[in-house]
């Protein structure tokens, strides 16, 4: 009777429950779950240590879930569902550019999504199962095996500004090294603030046991005293 009375209502227009579907949604979830727990918590989050990209990456990677399982009875063109997953492709927070390890995995946890909510009825189980053990699996050798060293990063404000200019980069790298004792690879300048004399500069450094590190945005190193 209820079911009756929903199909009636124009804007339901549908059954309470589907029984086949509603369970192969709950079987599609845990699989995406498990494989995105297994990328974000168990792999990534132990070597970086960032945990607001995880709750990031495991909200979107849900909310996309849903998004397609909702849709996947919808007629969409291949143009409509590039562009949809292209936003989330290219999102970026307003106060700190994405870097580039946390894009990649936030593009692994959007293609998780995607496979397990619309694989067809043509991709059967065992092949749905092989993709996603080989993301996992691709995923851990880089991360464990591949690549040992892990590049750990730190920002800070420094006031030395004529080191900021594009000619003096070997003499910033230089006194950063001297000054904070780490084997820097790389740094990037951000905001220069003129007025003040300081400039936000991002270090790059190796280190074996990424825990022993922790990102402060404040950091600042200062030789006035000096």
């Amino acid at each position: 009777m209820i079911d009756e009375l929903l199909l009636k209502i124009p804007i339901l227009g549908t059954k309470l429950i589907d029984y086949d579907d509603f369970f192969e949604m709950i079987i599609r979830f845990l699989i995406n779950f498990s494989v995105v727990f297994t990328l974000v918590r168990v792999i990534y989050f132990p070597m970086h240590r960032r945990k607001d990209y995880l709750t990031t990456f495991f909200l979107i990677n849900i909310l996309i879930f849903f998004v397609c399982i909702v849709m996947n009875d919808v007629k969409m063109n291949m143009a409509f569902a590039f562009g949809l997953f292209a936003i989330f492709g290219i999102l970026r927070y307003r106060t700190e550019q994405l870097p580039i390890k946390e894009m990649t995995y936030l593009f692994m946890v959007i293609a998780v999504a995607v496979l397990n909510s619309l694989a067809g009825k043509k991709v059967s189980f065992a092949e749905l199962m092989l993709v996603n053990i080989s993301i996992v699996i691709a995923a851990y050798f880089l991360e464990k095996v591949f690549l040992l060293k892990h590049e750990s990063r730190k920002s800070i404000t420094y006031e030395k500004i004529e080191n900021v200019k594009p000619e003096n980069h070997d003499k910033l790298i230089a006194d950063l090294r001297e000054r904070t004792g780490l084997d820097i690879n790389r740094v990037q300048i951000g905001r220069i603030d003129f007025l003040r004399d300081t400039a936000k500069v991002i270090i790059y450094y190796n280190e074996d046991n990424p825990n022993n590190s922790f990102n402060d945005e404040s950091t600042s190193v200062s030789s006035k005293n000096e």
